[in-house]
């Protein structure tokens, strides 16, 4: 016999969905950043010095 009433627990996992979603997307945009400070770098080292 099914559950009667609200769902459960679908509240708990679009939320966590969402946090999980947030984190994973910032760890993306850290790692971008970083790469392209290195990339900064890498080139003003290449650049000959006056």
């Amino acid at each position: 016999m099914s559950k009667k009433g609200k769902e459960k627990n679908t509240k708990n996992k679009a939320k966590h969905t969402k946090l999980m979603n947030r984190k994973i997307n910032k760890l993306r945009d850290e790692k971008e950043a970083r790469k392209q400070r290195l990339k900064e770098i890498q080139q003003s080292a290449k650049k000959p010095k006056e």
